[in-house]
């Protein structure tokens, strides 16, 4: 598809190319033509009225002599002949421009619907991911269902926990669908975001409380070394960012661990370091961990964690709409520690 439009958006651009050529063409073309009929009007004249001019020269015995000599003919056909040459160069000089836009057009039209096809591919690998991930609960839901409904001895208490089980498979895509919606949500640049003056301490406090309640399930410490800086960001998102950052963190960390966030200031930047004590990512795993719906394989971690791999997507594009960047660095079973620059400006 993508391919006949690329060939059909190189022929619009080589029909409006060749349309300014030749009409530039015709222009020098008409205006040589009307310089040459001049021309050619001036010779037929002094044809008509034919002119001659009197040449004076020394004899060398001091007596002068006067020579009548006739101006020269023109050469009409000469004339002609450049006209025929001025259309020939026209022609040749077209001709390469239709080839050189041929080849400039196909180009152009390759980097126009690049950004298009990016999108779309980006949109399809979207759909697939998230119906993959829908398929889940939903056939685990459905399953469970169906097999309770042919059970003829069905009870209360395996009623019961088949509704239990079922509630958990709603609650899982209550969690994916509110994380689609996050992670749409914030592919519109500055959609529903305000900017204003942040204190950085106040942002991560508010993180901290809203990950209370996991850190002291798993009696994690979380240590925070945070001075008094002020940056431009939208507080709600920021504090999403973190929230983010400590739950991972908490998840893929052993019970009992530390969980240390610390920061520093300059004239133009603050850096935020969040740093565990967990599991740590695998290298081969590392450049794929902001990818949309991705998770390290579960036997190589040995633990099972709740998620569908959009945290840190979303992490990284509100860092993104602040400006910012964010960067990972991780061994296996000795923990990760994420790095996220915000200038004081977004």
């Amino acid at each position: 598809m993508f391919q006949r439009t690329r060939l059909k958006l190189t022929a619009w651009y080589l029909l409006i190319i060749m349309a300014i050529s030749l009409a530039f063409s015709g222009v020098i073309y008409v205006s040589s033509t009307h310089e040459f009929d001049r021309i050619l009007r001036q010779q037929k004249f002094r044809l008509q009225h034919p002119q001659v001019r009197v040449l004076i020269m020394n004899n060398g015995d001091g007596d002068q002599i006067g020579t009548i000599q006739a101006l020269p003919r023109p050469d009409i056909e000469v004339i002609n002949n450049a006209r025929l040459r001025v259309l020939e160069e026209l022609v040749v000089v077209n001709i390469c421009i239709l080839i050189l836009s041929a080849v400039a057009g196909y180009f152009l039209a390759g980097r126009t619907l690049r950004p298009i096809r990016e999108m779309l591919d980006e949109q399809n690998r979207f759909v697939t991911d998230a119906s993959h991930e829908l398929n889940t609960p939903l056939t685990s839901l459905r399953t469970s269902i169906e097999v309770n409904l042919r059970n003829k001895s069905l009870n209360l208490k395996t009623a019961k926990q088949t509704l239990q089980s079922s509630l958990e498979d709603i609650e899982a895509l209550a969690s994916l669908s509110n994380g689609l919606i996050g992670l749409t949500r914030y592919q519109r640049r500055n959609s529903s975001m305000h900017f204003e003056r942040v204190a950085l301490a106040k942002v991560i406090k508010a993180a901290r409380e809203k990950v209370k309640t996991a850190a002291n399930k798993k009696q994690i410490h979380i240590v925070e070394t945070v001075p008094d800086v002020v940056i431009e960001g939208d507080q709600k998102t920021l504090t999403e960012l973190f929230v983010i950052l400590l739950d991972n963190a908490i998840k893929y960390s052993q019970a009992k661990k530390q969980v240390a966030i610390e920061a520093t200031d300059s004239e133009k930047r603050t850096q935020v370091r969040v740093q565990d004590q967990g599991i740590g990512i695998a290298k081969e795993d590392l450049p794929h961990i902001f990818d949309r719906f991705y998770r390290a394989d579960k036997s190589r971690t040995k633990q099972e964690v709740p998620g569908y791999g959009l945290g840190l997507s979303i992490a990284k594009r509100i860092v993104q709409l602040h400006n910012g960047t964010i960067t990972a660095e991780s061994e296996s079973g000795k923990g990760t520690t994420f790095t996220i620059v915000l200038p004081k400006k977004a």
